[in-house]
This record gives structure tokens, C-alpha cells and sequence, in this order.
């Protein structure tokens, strides 16, 4: 990718979540390979209730771990 493209979807998210939750986004892609195997709102909740984690950010990481795992 061009350095001049903006990044678009779920990764527009990441240096947000960096920032707010003081976690790189791998930490919270590793947490979601926990819950692999939910329905995608049950991850979102995982992340909100166990983590603290908004709900749009929480739902860019679920969406980008799951485009990413074919899921």
C-alpha cells in the first residue's frame, strides 16, 4: 500500500484503540482467538464486558479478525 492511501475499514480503528486502551491491536486479536468459535456479536460482547472495550472498537476487531480468518 501506498503510504499516501488512507486505511479504510476496521484497521481505521487501530491507532484509536492503541490509544484509548494502551494495549497494541495484537493483544486484543490473540484475546478474540479465545472466543474463535462465537457468533460475532458474542465476541463484540466479550470484549465489551470482560474489557471494557467500546462498542465500535470492539466491533472493528471482531470484524477484522474474522476477515482475516476467512470467518
Amino acid at each position: 500500500m501506498d503510504s499516501s492511501e488512507k486505511v479504510q475499514g476496521p484497521a481505521s480503528y487501530f491507532p484509536s484503540i492503541e490509544r484509548t486502551y494502551g494495549k497494541p491491536v495484537t493483544h486484543w486479536l490473540q484475546l478474540l482467538e479465545t472466543v474463535k468459535d462465537s457468533k460475532h456479536m458474542e465476541q463484540v460482547a466479550f470484549l465489551k464486558e470482560a474489557h471494557g472495550i467500546g462498542h465500535g472498537h470492539a466491533n472493528a476487531l471482531v470484524a477484522y479478525q474474522r476477515a482475516q480468518s476467512g470467518s
